[in-house]
Parts: C-alpha cells; structure tokens; sequence
C-alpha cells in the first residue's frame, strides 16, 4: 500500500492541522505488556536518522510505521512493542525531531503547530507543552508528542521561536500556543 504524501503545512490553517493529528489512529503500545523479547539493533540518532544494524533505515514508510510502536518506558529506556514482543531501541537524544513549525494569531492567541521528522502534526499547548534545557552547547527546546515522547526542536525552528518570543516582549521571553506560556529560558 503506498504511504500518503505529506500534506504542506504552510497551506493548512491550524484547525485543519488540529482535526488531520486528531484522525491519526496510533495503535494502544500503552496497553500492550508483552514479555521482553531482547533489542531490535536499532537506534535513533541526535538528528532523528533511524538506524538498523548499523545502517540508516533510507525508506520513510519504515520509519514511519516503527515510530507508531514506539513507547517511552518507566525506567525511562525505548522500546519498539507489538502484543506479542517488546524490543529495546537506543534513542540518542528524544525519539522525533520537530522539522517545521506553523503560526497563527499572536501574544496570548497565538498557536503553534510542528511537523516532526516523521510527518506527524503536533500543537503545542497544555497537552503538548513546550520546554527548553540549558546545555553546553546551548538551549535545547523539546516538545512533548505523546506518552513520554519528546520532539528535539530543530536549530532553525528553534530560531524561529525564539523570534516570535522576542517580537512579545514578554519577561520572561516565551511563546504562547492554545492559552499555555511557555517559557524559553529554563526554570523561568
């Protein structure tokens, strides 16, 4: 069966990026507690490249389907899981990369959605909050997918945020999205 092409972000209004993530059925990883059955030799990379063996997995429609049976564990390891086998994955950062951001309104009506490495559509808001951690090497953005996944936000959206946070004026700097503020400065 062949995968849907992506729809362009910049030609949907964020209702329709709201009602196309609500349609997206995920398979219950939640509720699927099968016996641990060893490590799938796989590995997502800093940069949201998924590996197998050693090898970049080069077809999108396999990433894609692996990264609906991804589940983020108590003891906070990744797994890839199916009701008969769950399957260790190493996730060298957060598991998806925020690739390309959305915006509508401004100040405290403002709206944000992000497309991830692996085509899915995220707003940001209190269900999906935003976060940022301080590092050596600089800010680190994050934003919450689902179940304890988290999207890295790219550089050059991150860019674009911090943008939108200084055009606010706000103290501290922060973006809104769906009535939440969110804070770029970590602990603020």
């Amino acid at each position: 069966m062949p995968m849907e092409p992506l729809p362009d972000l910049s030609a949907l209004s964020l209702a329709e990026i709201a009602r196309l993530a609500e349609e997206r059925k995920l398979p219950p990883v939640d509720r699927w507690n099968p016996t641990h059955c060893g490590d799938s030799e796989m590995r997502i990379a800093r940069d949201g490249t998924w590996f197998h063996q050693g090898s970049p997995i080069g077809r999108q429609a396999m990433v894609r389907l692996f990264s609906t049976i991804l589940r983020r564990e108590e003891d906070g390891g990744y797994v890839l899981v199916t009701p008969a086998e769950k399957l260790d994955i190493a996730v060298e950062d957060a598991p998806f990369v925020a690739v390309e951001l959305k915006v509508e309104g401004e100040g405290p009506a403002m709206r944000l959605a992000f497309r991830l490495n692996t085509g899915d559509l995220v707003s940001a808001g209190v269900d999906h909050p935003l976060r940022f951690e301080e590092r050596a090497e600089g800010p680190r953005p994050y934003l919450r997918v689902r179940g304890g996944l988290e999207a890295l936000v790219a550089r050059p959206v991150y860019y674009e945020l911090a943008a939108l946070a200084l055009a606010d004026d706000a103290v501290p700097p922060g973006v809104w999205s769906n009535g939440a503020f969110f804070p770029l400065e970590p602990g603020a």
